[in-house]
């Protein structure tokens, strides 16, 4: 078991990693004063998995469980979904002090992040993360939101968890598809914050393709760590934060265009990360950068090529993104383990790469 914590000034917290976290969710959830009933949202695949492992666990702390199902997926991340999780809240006589804890994947817990930092101001939250992705980046820092249809994550707050509890065992029941899609923010981890992490990648993939679970305890636990030093030193995303946007600048508007129903988070960042390697190669960055990426994602099982939207509505989408001013904003390399955030992308450059990435006109 290893414990990583965010040190965010004034409401630092644990993440817990290891093997059988949910069975014992008692000794390692933090203290909740006045609580008399904790709340647990989550989707029906994983309630069904997980729910009554960790249904036990809390009855053990003395508080009440109520069970809230929220839609699979992408789905659940809606305004409508929203109204539907506070006034469940609300009818429920969710108190103040009454944590919320958000048991599945990265939207439940955007979700149910964004539900507890706003019901009366403000409600204590765990992250009970149930998907590679999920423990390695989603879970981590105190991103909340939902999407519009216009865009991605439009609507949303900083609130940071009270607690993130990542249980290794739980990687042995995702899909195939959703695992090797968590290994993609996996991936940007390492080629952005971590060469140690890339050289483990590099020289021999095989244990974390089969799920070793010391493995991959290291893998998740170098993860968070990188993400922990960087949110701590900008929590709400104006500086150095933005680096942990690698490949997800154009990622987000594949998804948006996909309408969240056609490619996985991951196997869109796959795409961005492609992109944004041979961007800094033509800007004369990082030489090699396009092929080593290749590599790497192949390696992980993942498909480093893939259908794109016609270029011009990947710019329309890309305006709407949070991150624009003026033009494009992207994470680059100036080589690997050396992000830099540039905003002077011009639309010709953007439809340069997508066109020698296949993209339509």
């Amino acid at each position: 078991m290893v414990r990583v914590t965010v040190p965010v000034p004034g409401r630092s917290y644990e993440v817990t990693i290891g093997s059988g976290i949910l069975a014992s969710a008692q000794e390692h959830l933090p203290e909740f004063p006045g609580a008399s009933t904790a709340f647990v949202v989550s989707d029906r695949a994983v309630s069904d998995l997980y729910h009554e492992t960790l249904d036990r666990a809390i009855v053990n702390r003395g508080l009440a469980t109520v069970l809230l199902l929220v839609p699979e997926g992408e789905e659940a991340k809606s305004l409508r979904g929203y109204e539907t999780l506070l006034r469940q809240l609300a009818g429920r006589e969710a108190h103040r002090d009454d944590p919320i804890l958000a048991l599945g994947g990265g939207a439940v817990g955007d979700l149910a992040g964004f539900v507890a930092s706003t019901y009366m101001r403000g409600i204590p939250f765990v992250q009970i993360p149930t998907t590679l992705t999920a423990q390695v980046d989603a879970a981590i820092g105190g991103k909340t939101a939902v999407n519009l249809p216009e865009g991605k994550n439009l609507v949303g707050t900083f609130a940071q968890p009270r607690a993130v509890l990542a249980d290794l065992d739980v990687l042995a029941t995702l899909e195939e598809r959703d695992y090797r899609s968590g290994l993609a923010e996996v991936a940007k981890y390492a080629l952005t914050l971590d060469d140690r992490l890339l050289g483990l990648l590099e020289s021999d993939p095989a244990p974390v393709i089969a799920r070793d679970v010391v493995v991959m305890e290291d893998v998740i636990a170098r993860c968070v760590a990188a993400k922990a030093r960087i949110v701590a030193e900008d929590e709400r995303d104006t500086n150095a934060r933005l680096i942990l946007n690698y490949g997800h600048t154009l990622g987000h508007a594949l998804e948006r265009l996909d309408a969240f129903r056609g490619r996985t988070h991951g196997e869109a960042i796959v795409l961005g990360m492609v992109f944004a390697a041979g961007l800094a190669e033509a800007r004369g960055l990082a030489p090699g950068l396009s092929a080593r990426t290749d590599r790497l994602i192949r390696s992980l099982g993942l498909e480093s090529t893939g259908p794109l939207p016609p270029t011009q509505e990947v710019l329309r989408c890309l305006r709407l993104d949070k991150k624009y001013r003026r033009g494009v904003r992207f994470v680059l390399l100036e080589e690997v383990g050396r992000p830099v955030v540039v905003d002077d992308v011009s639309d010709e450059e953007v439809g340069s790469i997508l066109h020698e990435m296949g993209a339509p006109a």
